[in-house]
């Protein structure tokens, strides 16, 4: 006859826990891959398809200066949107950029003052894919590091009036837009120039008004402590910061300027975007063409380290 194996109350707990976990981490994916966002979409755009093809360029700064040069990408030379409804699907991610990493980490800077110009949508595009976009479509990671690939995160952007330029003489439509990750695509949650109205909920921080557009960072905690408990809060955080720094550096690589803003009524602000209950508020982050910006180069960096060692 066969015995019936029996495992020990110890080993029993350590594979009840195991199958346990499992489950958990596939049914935070389940609800984060599966479920829509409760809202609606908010006001009714026209409904419309466009669609439009343009050249891309490479932003290039000049060392030492503010200037910048832009070189035409020969190599990438089709860029697509076109809108449906109230979605927005933005061109593609692509290279559009020949500023090196090393570049944009040496010239990162927190700049607060724009010009009144707009973003082109291919900006906004590379922006947002920066922040929270597919890296690798197999396996669903994002340009940003998450803890257990939880993805707590939730990108809402405030478009302000001829803030977005999709073509000569055509803007993208103000308002307050929801950026879809798996389809690289924007919905649209509360039609007008909202930036006014955001800024005095960041504490009228002027810079949030000036710019074209406004990133609004949130987060769904429970996508990530429900895995990782108490400690899962700390890597919320953890990602944001991560989020933000590709925010940085891909608009330092795009010619443009941003800086992280903290100082704001978490409840305001949650209010101005439509977030839901379960989405908190973490960053509001301006962005837009900067003013009078000077990048050091790597021979300046080199001569200070050389004096901090006392090379001459």
């Amino acid at each position: 006859m066969f015995r019936t194996a029996r495992l020990k109350p110890a080993t029993a707990l350590w594979v009840l826990t195991l199958v346990i976990t499992a489950l958990l981490t596939a049914y935070a994916a389940w609800l984060f891959y599966g479920t829509p966002h409760p809202r609606g979409s908010g006001s009714t755009v026209t409904s419309s398809i466009t669609t439009i093809t343009t050249p891309v360029t490479n932003t290039k700064h000049t060392t030492g200066s503010n200037t910048s040069a832009t070189a035409t990408n020969t190599a990438s030379t089709r860029t697509e949107y076109s809108i449906v409804g109230n979605t927005v699907y933005l061109p593609l991610p692509r290279q559009v950029s020949n500023v090196t990493v090393e570049e944009a980490i040496l010239w990162r800077r927190s700049l607060r003052e724009y010009k009144d110009e707009p973003l082109t949508l291919t900006q906004l595009s590379m922006i947002l894919w920066a922040a929270q976009g597919i890296t690798d479509p197999a396996r669903r990671f994002r340009a940003a590091p998450s803890a257990g690939a939880t993805y707590p995160l939730v990108l809402y952007v405030v478009v302000g009036d001829r803030g977005v330029l999709l073509e000569p003489g055509k803007y993208l439509r103000a308002g307050v837009y929801r950026y879809d990750v798996m389809k690289h695509a924007l919905t649209l949650v509360r039609d007008g120039d909202l930036r006014g109205e955001l800024a005095k909920a960041s504490l009228n921080q002027p810079w949030v008004r000036d710019a074209p557009v406004d990133l609004v960072l949130c987060a769904v905690f429970e996508r990530t402590t429900r895995v990782y408990g108490e400690r899962g809060i700390r890597y919320v955080y953890m990602e944001a910061g991560h989020a933000a720094q590709n925010v940085y550096l891909m608009a330092t690589a795009l010619g443009l300027g941003t800086v992280v803003v903290g100082a704001f009524h978490d409840d305001w602000v949650a209010s101005v975007v439509e977030a839901s209950k379960d989405e908190a508020p973490l960053y509001v982050i301006p962005v837009g063409v900067p003013k009078g910006v000077k990048h050091p180069s790597f021979q300046e960096i080199d001569n200070w380290y050389s004096s901090q060692r006392g090379e001459g």
